[in-house]
């Protein structure tokens, strides 16, 4: 039976610790032997989390023989505690802990500032990983042996695994119940929790629906968002442009400005977008085409192979 440890420091963002911890739950259920621990950085046994929610009857790390399988999940807290030098000397015996537990080759996963905390312990040096995006140019600076790679949804090294935050914690946890028991066991514990489309480690952490929105520009926005509700509908650029009485000329150039991309290949990724999702769902080729706003199959085809390198019947 392999141990699972859920490390519980002070301040810790809940989705970033219960998601990973009900996935595992859910295995077990699923007849899978896993044995879930709840443990503090120190003898604390009550924390109150970044919420408000307090977890109490938490064990001390100390107590834990780990072997190699097993798995420690180190959530994210709030970034303010992670800048405070003097909670981050009073860690240093749990730093010195996860990488005893790494040199025993036990499965060492972060999910969002998580990763700050393997970083201080130093099993990240001259590897890759990620964190949080917000938070992507303080951990460069503050840790620069460390690869810290962007717009990534988790990075696999060797027995680390370090994810972008909240819920791509669930996605780390179902990808590595995935590696080992397969994808029959995930897709049903996926069924049960209501993940319907489940994100694979070169996924981005942000969807077409979150990016080209760094800007503030409301013109642009409200044609971003008239794009999204009408993607199954040809549209002319004279018909996007009036939703912002404006020429359509001035609409291509202020859309480039803003989002560093022109409107057909925002367009372009919105439709492949949903296509996955769609496909991913089981619908049909033609029916996921009709959807998109596309002409032909062909189209489809030839739109996913340019963008993901798949085709339909990959999904």
């Amino acid at each position: 039976m392999s141990k699972v440890l859920f490390v519980i420091p002070p301040k810790v963002h809940l989705l970033d610790i219960n998601g990973p911890a009900h996935i595992f739950y859910e295995a077990t259920q699923f007849g899978q032997s896993f044995d879930l621990h709840f443990v503090s950085l120190n003898t604390q046994q009550e924390i109150q989390s970044s919420a408000g929610l307090f977890f109490s009857k938490l064990e001390s790390f100390k107590n834990f023989n780990l072997n190699k399988g097993d798995y420690i999940f180190i959530p994210g807290i709030q970034y303010q505690l992670l800048m405070d030098k003097n909670f981050i000397k009073g860690c240093q015996p749990f730093f010195v802990w996860i990488k005893q537990q790494y040199q025993l080759e036990v499965n060492i996963c972060s999910v969002c500032t998580g990763t700050f905390f393997l970083a201080e312990s130093g099993i990240l040096n001259n590897k890759n990983c990620t964190t949080h995006w917000k938070y992507l140019a303080q951990f460069k600076t503050k840790f620069p042996l460390i690869n810290v790679e962007s717009n990534r949804l988790f990075v696999m090294n060797e027995r680390i695994f370090t994810s972008a935050g909240v819920s791509s914690g669930i996605d780390l946890a179902l990808y590595l119940l995935e590696k080992k028991y397969g994808a029959l066991l995930v897709a049903k514990i996926a069924k049960e929790v209501v993940v319907h489309l489940r994100r694979s480690e070169s996924d981005p952490q942000l969807n077409i629906y979150l990016q080209y929105r760094n800007h503030l520009d409301n013109r642009i926005h409200i044609v971003q968002d008239f794009l999204v509700k009408n993607i199954s509908t040809a549209l002319s650029l004279i018909d996007i442009a009036q939703q912002v009485n404006m020429s359509s000329r001035n609409l291509t150039r202020l859309f480039k400005s803003k989002t560093k991309i022109t409107i057909g290949e925002y367009l372009e990724k919105l439709r492949v977008e949903k296509a996955i999702q769609l496909l991913s769902e089981g619908h049909k080729v033609e029916s996921t085409a009709n959807a998109c706003g596309l002409k032909s199959t062909n189209q489809l085809r030839t739109l996913l192979k340019k963008h993901t390198g798949k085709l339909p019947s990959d999904f």
